[in-house]
């Protein structure tokens, strides 16, 4: 019987010449992926791939208020030395009581030399891009130098991280090296060095002690039975006091944020059904046939797996893989269920370490081996064209709309420091230097001194207003003792010049308002 794991010093044989052969001329290539160099050379190659990708798309004024918005909030609450708040979720909210990603603190003192949404940009850029070093070095220790080369390009190039980087900033971006070096050194027996990389995920996110808990698994299955159990055990106990005790305490509230999601009936936008849809067997079905169902998470596990050509399922470190899928799949919130986003980031060095295991375990020969890298290779392209790294190749996104520059020219208007209401594409262009919040968003902070709204949006881009509610919000700004600063190229800038006794009565709002009033189709988890 095969072993669970086998040890890394099992590598593909090299086929032995014939005594009195005459040495064939070696291949033009043959050196020139000696050493470790050209493993950082690639990572900083895609750096560059994924800072340009996300850069462009911040600068052309397409970035959104959730989530880059947010957690520069965040970021400059820590740089300016308190615990971090929110505007975008509410005044003054304080974000540890959304999610526990205290590791975003790390992030500050590059904040404070570059005060930009970019800086978290960049941040997240060279994190995925250092999770490409572990699994290379690994594949080309225990397979081949162009395995690892191939290998570590598919990873880096794979759709899961294309669609993250696609998408704003988030604290994930840290879990990423974190699980390439702890599977590596999982898939190494170094299995000390494996538990130490874990542990420092339950400071990333609240859910991911669950991941902790199955990286102890895998290690006590190995053999270290003591350090298994206890990073299982501190993993689990991480994820419970981050949600029955610190989210909590911190949230308005009195509970976590985000409970609503093991609420209503499977397949409802977030939203839970009036009248019932959390009841044992609604939660029975949800976490039996419904994780499954409907075809979208089918679809996304398959396209999970394409990458590795389905290898990935032979060996046991794909476990880690799945607290993530579990409470993906059991949310009532589709969003959760697709390829788009940042939620399967997570998954990919997952994916890829257990591909490399699997190939390790095969042991098959050169061409065996071969053939499984073309076909990586080959799954690859087949999906790329359809993730955002492709717009390196879109002329359009090296083209400056002229409303840019506009937008830019009456942001300056509005003075450092100010509270101000904006759309949703406009916020990640003012968090740097005021108190901003999202226009038409029932929790923003009402009676901003500025409003900024581009009414030009397409509607089905549109969020949190239609074109027809944003259009009415406007009016009753004017109404309300707003003055029309500019209306330039659908850009309309308002300035609070007074503020009439009666309009309080209809635009404050509570702040006492239960979490459960607030829309919930565009809160992430």
């Amino acid at each position: 019987m095969q072993a669970p794991f086998t040890s890394l010093s099992t590598a593909v044989p090299a086929q032995q010449k014939p005594v009195g052969t005459k040495a064939a001329p070696e291949p033009w290539y043959k050196g020139r992926f000696n050493g470790t160099w050209w493993v950082w050379a690639m990572a900083g190659a895609l750096f560059c791939v994924y800072a340009a990708v996300s850069m462009r798309i911040h600068q052309r004024i397409l970035s959104n208020s959730y989530d880059l918005g947010i957690f520069e909030q965040v970021v400059r609450s820590y740089a300016e030395g308190h615990l971090p708040v929110s505007e975008l979720k509410g005044p003054n909210f304080p974000i540890l009581g959304d999610h526990f990603s205290p590791i975003l603190a790390l992030v500050a003192p590059f904040y404070l030399l570059w005060r930009s949404p970019e800086t978290l940009l960049l941040v997240q850029a060279a994190l995925i891009a250092l999770s490409v070093v572990p699994l290379t070095l690994w594949a080309r220790r225990t397979l081949s130098s162009s395995a690892g080369a191939v290998i570590g390009a598919c990873y880096g190039l794979s759709w899961g991280i294309a669609s993250a980087v696609g998408f704003d900033f988030h604290e994930v971006a840290f879990a990423v090296p974190l699980l390439a070096f702890s599977l590596a050194a999982l898939g190494s027996d170094r299995l000390t060095a494996a538990a130490c990389w874990a542990l420092p995920l339950l400071v990333v996110k609240e859910d991911l002690g669950f991941t902790v808990l199955a990286i102890g698994l895998l290690i006590a299955r190995r053999g270290a039975r003591r350090l298994g159990f206890v990073t299982a055990a501190v993993g689990v106990t991480g994820t419970l006091l981050a949600l029955l005790v610190i989210l909590p305490a911190f949230n308005p509230s009195g509970s976590f944020a985000y409970w609503f999601l093991a609420d209503g009936p499977a397949g409802s936008p977030g939203t839970s059904a009036p009248g019932g849809g959390s009841g044992v067997l609604e939660l029975l079905y949800r976490g039996t046939v419904g994780l499954v169902t409907p075809q979208t998470k089918v679809e996304t596990l398959a396209l999970t797996l394409s990458p590795t050509l389905f290898l990935a399922v032979r060996s046991p470190l794909l476990w880690a893989a799945v607290p993530t899928l579990a409470w993906r799949f059991f949310s009532n919130n589709y969003v959760h269920w697709g390829t788009g986003y940042h939620y399967s980031l997570v998954l990919m060095p997952i994916v890829f370490a257990a591909f490399i295991h699997a190939l390790i375990r095969l042991d098959t020969g050169l061409e065996s081996l071969r053939l499984y890298l073309v076909g990586a290779v080959a799954a690859l392209l087949l999906v790329l064209p359809n993730f955002p790294f492709c717009q390196l190749f879109t002329p359009a996104t090296w083209r400056t709309d002229p409303r840019v520059a506009i937008a830019h020219t009456l942001m300056k208007k509005i003075p450092d420091g100010a509270t101000v209401q904006a759309s949703t594409y406009l916020v990640p262009q003012l968090t740097n230097r005021t108190s901003v919040s999202l226009y038409g968003y029932p929790v923003s902070r009402p009676f901003p001194q500025w409003i900024m709204v581009d009414t030009w949006v397409p509607e089905r881009w549109r969020w949190p207003q239609t074109f027809e509610a944003e259009r009415a919000s406007l009016d009753q700004n004017r109404h309300e003792g707003y003055r029309t600063v500019a209306d330039r190229d659908g850009f309309v800038l308002l300035h609070l010049s007074h503020r009439p006794d009666s309009a309080s009565s209809t635009r404050l709002i509570d702040r006492e308002t239960p979490r459960a009033a607030v829309p919930k189709g565009r809160l992430t988890q």
